[in-house]
């Protein structure tokens, strides 16, 4: 009997070791093949996708803006990842962040508001020697000292630009409202107030209007609302925004590209912003907040939630849909008649590719309009790189400052340009 036991252990062991190989080959395969398929590591880089009329302007942007045309490449591991470079800009904003130094303003408002922006001068001269402007509009709950800001003003600066940007009313977490109020998904009353300040308080300057994200949607709505806030603005660029806050809110309720996800943590961060101005936004005699908004916003799970029952009260609005309708620059963006460059990625896990046949058909209609769609770049990440590690650098701030300097030199010698 355990002459036959042997004889059997003798003849299964030769193969065990090879099953158990197999076994293993076939699990880093397994793995190497979900890291490819999550990293898009077989995905091409390519130059982005522009949609613009043959106008003169145009024809020389593209030329003077080689950036635009070539291919955009990110770092090679990971940046072909649209949730990656999303969760770094999140979480890191940029490598190496500059800290730039400047003065910070505030201005009070006709409701008891005071809006803050922070005062850049400029570390150079401008190559058209002339006084240039960039009024800056960040993302949501976002202000001058986010690292992405900071890399791009630092950039700014030292190509002879002056930067004003926009603290969103309630981001700055040392600076106490004195107003029932705080930022919306549109209100332009405090951008209106810094770009004021800046044509009174340099009389000579002329503005570029850059906006991020919801920066974007809000610099535009500006711009659109009023032919005279167009005055003495030279261009505008919008990187990243959805167009239509009432479209983009059933985007944000599926799970598809894990927006659903994004959704929570982004209403998550906007309770911490609402909850830390809990004694000004819910205290004060003359809040639109009832004891059950707070409740309310406690149990809220998504933006859509905190808009209803907070954010839509701040101005009156008596519904959600009224809110997003008033609030979305698609209703004031075809307005615009100074040179406007929107920019977009495929990737962008929050802005779903419907959206971006707003961007597109707009480009395809107006002249002043070029629409750049990149194939990477997530949600103002953009990072470029040989391998693994990013430069400090986004392809995002260069492009800005590429066009930004192009539309300078066409309005300083627009005969030989043309």
């Amino acid at each position: 009997m355990s002459a036959q036991v042997e004889a059997d252990v003798h003849t299964i062991s030769p193969e065990m070791p090879a099953m158990f190989d197999g076994m293993k080959l076939a699990a880093v395969a397994t793995v190497l093949y979900v890291i490819v398929r999550i990293l898009n590591l077989k995905c091409p880089t390519v130059a982005p996708d522009i949609t613009c009329q043959d106008t003169p302007l145009n024809c020389y942007l593209l030329k003077s803006c080689p950036i635009l045309t070539k291919e955009y490449i990110p770092p090679l591991l990971w940046g072909k990842s649209g949730h990656l470079q999303t969760a770094l800009y999140g979480k890191m904003g940029r490598v190496k962040s500059p800290k730039p130094r400047g003065l910070r303003k505030f201005l009070p408002m006709s409701d008891g508001a005071t809006a803050t922006f922070d005062l850049f001068e400029p570390q150079g001269v401008h190559s058209t020697e002339d006084d240039i402007t960039m009024v800056i509009c960040p993302g949501i709950g976002n202000h001058s000292e986010k690292h992405y800001i900071r890399t791009f003003v630092d950039y700014s600066q030292k190509q002879g630009y002056r930067c004003a940007v926009l603290n969103h009313l309630g981001a700055l977490p040392n600076i106490e409202l004195t107003s029932p109020r705080m930022f919306t998904y549109g209100c332009t009353w405090e951008f209106s107030a810094m770009v004021g300040y800046i044509k009174h308080t340099f009389p000579q300057t002329q503005l570029i209007v850059v906006g991020f994200s919801l920066g974007g949607n809000i610099a535009c709505k500006y711009l659109g609302e009023n032919p005279a806030n167009q005055e003495r603005v030279l261009c505008c660029v919008s990187v990243c925004q959805g167009y239509s806050a009432l479209r983009a809110q059933e985007t944000f309720l599926q799970w598809d590209q894990c927006r659903r996800l994004y959704n929570f943590l982004m209403a998550d961060n906007m309770k911490k912003i609402i909850l830390s101005h809990r004694a000004s936004l819910f205290g004060m005699s003359s809040s639109k907040m009832e004891p059950a908004d707070l409740s309310r916003l406690f149990m809220a799970t998504s933006l859509m939630q905190i808009d209803d029952n907070i954010m839509r009260k701040f101005h009156g609005h008596s519904s959600i849909k009224e809110y997003y309708e008033k609030e979305s620059c698609v209703h004031y963006i075809h307005n615009i008649s100074v040179p406007l460059l929107l920019m977009n990625t495929s990737d962008d896990p929050l802005v779903h590719q419907s959206l971006l046949t707003i961007p597109r058909t707009l480009a395809e209609k107006k002249q002043n309009v070029i629409f750049a769609l990149t194939l990477h770049g997530g949600h103002l990440g953009f990072f470029e790189g040989a391998v693994l590690f990013p430069q400090p650098l986004s392809w995002m701030d260069k492009v800005i400052v590429s066009y930004a300097n192009a539309i300078c030199q066409w309005e300083k010698h627009r005969p030989q340009c043309q």
